[in-house]
């Protein structure tokens, strides 16, 4: 055991480890992902995340350490969003021909999306700061984050809960698009974006095209939204 833990502190030392460990959790996750015949609740995500923060806590290694070698990952994040307008660049006579619904959902969504987030919070007792933390979750999280910290929110807190959220959405989003009849692609990508933002995105994207250019949509436009609307928001209800 000893033995082991010199290895590992020797191995720790350099980045790759942990883009390493990122990488090879996330393969065994999306193999397991396609082997359960893309069981929502199997999402590769979440598997890689338990995954991850399991192995970070058996060898106590601090997120600092491991964020050393994940940030290469991280940088990705960039390029991976900017490459969404492809497909949305495929379905652009389709996104024109529905300029009114995807902004009656979008606006919709994100109010609902803030408003229920803040109701929720404040009738279970939490804190204000706590509340304002939760309100921007359906935004992918750097906007989300930032709304946050203007309002007087905790970032840490409002990154966990986006994360949560989007990983939800990913796995109870198709189920109950279907449960309500949502058969329309551009519908479900809308809902899944505007909901989920980046992790909901790539759900939707594995399952169509159309939706995973809509969803992209709905996704940034979310987060323009939520901007703009959620401290309007808070400022009345305060």
């Amino acid at each position: 055991m000893h033995e082991f833990q010199n290895i590992w502190v020797y191995l720790s030392a350099s980045p790759l480890l942990h883009l390493t460990l990122t990488l090879t959790a996330f393969v065994l996750a999306s193999i397991i992902y396609k082997k359960a015949r893309l069981n929502p609740l199997l999402n590769p995500v979440l598997l890689s995340v338990i995954a991850i923060v399991v192995i970070l806590y058996g060898t106590d290694t601090s997120y600092a350490t491991y964020f050393e070698g994940a940030q290469f990952v991280h940088f990705l994040l960039g390029p991976a969003t900017v490459a969404l307008a492809v497909p949305l660049y495929r379905q652009f006579d389709r996104v024109r021909k529905s300029v009114l619904a995807i902004l009656a959902s979008l606006i919709s969504g994100a109010v609902t999306a803030a408003v229920s987030a803040i109701a929720i919070a404040w009738i279970l007792g939490a804190q204000t700061v706590s509340i304002v933390s939760l309100a921007p979750k359906s935004v992918t999280a750097p906007v989300a984050m930032s709304i946050s910290d203007q309002l007087g929110g905790l970032p840490s807190l409002t990154a966990v809960m986006v994360i949560l959220t989007g990983i939800t959405g990913a796995m109870l989003g198709p189920v109950m698009l279907n449960l309500l009849r949502v058969r329309d692609w551009s519908a479900r990508g809308m809902a899944m974006g505007t909901a989920s933002h980046g992790i909901g995105t790539a759900r939707a994207l594995q399952v169509n095209e159309v939706a995973g250019a809509f969803s992209g949509l709905a996704m940034g436009l979310n987060a323009l939204a939520t901007a703009i609307l959620l401290p309007l928001i808070w400022h009345y209800l305060l």
